[in-house]
């Protein structure tokens, strides 16, 4: 009896466990690479800060040292001192415990204003991306028509429009006005993903269409979208500021665009610089905070950025300097002879 050396049809078949078949990486660790993007210098120090303004309006009954409206009417516009260590106001209030519970507005009116912004900016570019023919000339018309409209003439017309604007509303229309950015590079980056590999495997199984948006393209749009709602946050806090500070925003609604309102109402500029400084420094060091976040993102999504910021980490660890791209070698004099060195 002969037998026979050719491979049986069990032996040729390949498993799918096979370790020489690279797997396929799961939702949640595309998810889970794409959140290494806050793992840099930039975007840790900005999480810090930030992080550092969220325990100060949580804890601000417990940090603050007056309330935000008492009054002390034997402390009239004085400088910072031991009771007060950021001064009062023209009618006697603690400034410092004005901008602990100020931060409370800022921070409401940009979570509100990023996560209503971010989801119809996911909605509307996903969409606008991944169909194709009028459906998506329709959805990249109503973007660009938003892009042009003026967002702060707007929400001064809408926000004049109540005698006391909620919070809610202030967050509504800045996020109206805030989301088309985000849809535009949304629809082009989902517009280069459609085509891969990957996606058209998938609409080749036959899965769903809310399947293969949510699956297969959100998790690879996660450093997009965080950047987004990033850019949406500083946008809808310098224009709660903006609106308190020209008088649109009621008193009521307390935030450091208020504080800088009442300031140059009662002639705090530049004398009573304890009354303006301390609110314009929180904006900046906010602003400051979205901004490095913002950067660590975009260094994570850009490979030149990158790679260029490894190649910088790795020349300051060996002691050296770049500029430019180019390597500064600092150039030493060469020993001088005996001969040379007689005159």
């Amino acid at each position: 009896m002969t037998v026979s050396n050719f491979p049986t049809t069990e032996d040729s078949e390949v498993r799918e466990d096979s370790p020489t078949e690279p797997r396929r990486p799961s939702p949640l660790r595309k998810i889970g690479q794409s959140f290494a993007m806050f793992r840099n210098g930039k975007s840790i120090t900005g999480l810090v800060i930030i992080g550092i303004f969220a325990l100060t309006a949580v804890f601000a009954p417990f940090v603050a040292p007056y309330g935000p409206l008492d009054k002390d009417y034997n402390a009239l516009k004085q400088p910072p001192s031991a009771a007060h260590w950021l001064g009062t106001t023209h009618l006697g209030e603690d400034v410092l415990s004005q901008i602990i519970y100020g931060t409370r507005g800022v921070l409401i009116v940009g979570l509100v204003a990023g996560v209503l912004a971010t989801f119809v900016a996911v909605f509307v570019g996903v969409a606008a991306g991944y169909v194709r023919g009028w459906r998506s000339e329709s959805l990249s018309a109503l973007t660009n028509v938003f892009l042009v409209i003026p967002g702060l003439p707007l929400m001064i017309i809408i926000a004049s429009q109540y005698d006391d604007p909620s919070i809610v509303l202030i967050s509504a229309v800045i996020a109206i006005t805030g989301w088309a950015w985000g849809a535009r590079v949304l629809r082009a980056q989902t517009m280069s993903l459609r085509n891969r590999d990957f996606v058209q495997a998938a609409r080749a199984n036959g899965e769903t269409l809310l399947r293969i948006i949510t699956v297969e393209m959100l998790p690879n749009l996660t450093a997009i979208i965080a950047s987004s709602f990033v850019g949406t946050v500083t946008a809808a806090v310098l224009g709660l500021t903006t609106l308190a500070f020209i008088g649109v925003i009621p008193i009521t609604n307390l935030n450091w665009g208020t504080i800088l309102f009442w300031a140059q109402q009662n002639g705090a500029f530049p004398d009573f610089w304890w009354w303006y400084v301390p609110a314009g420094l929180c904006i900046a060091i906010f602003g400051m905070a979205l901004s490095l976040v913002n950067f660590g993102i975009d260094e994570y999504v850009n490979p030149r950025l990158r790679s260029a910021g490894e190649r910088a980490r790795a020349m300051r660890k060996k002691g050296m300097s770049m500029t430019s791209g180019v390597t500064v070698v600092k150039a030493t004099p060469a020993p001088q002879s005996e001969e040379s060195a007689q005159p």
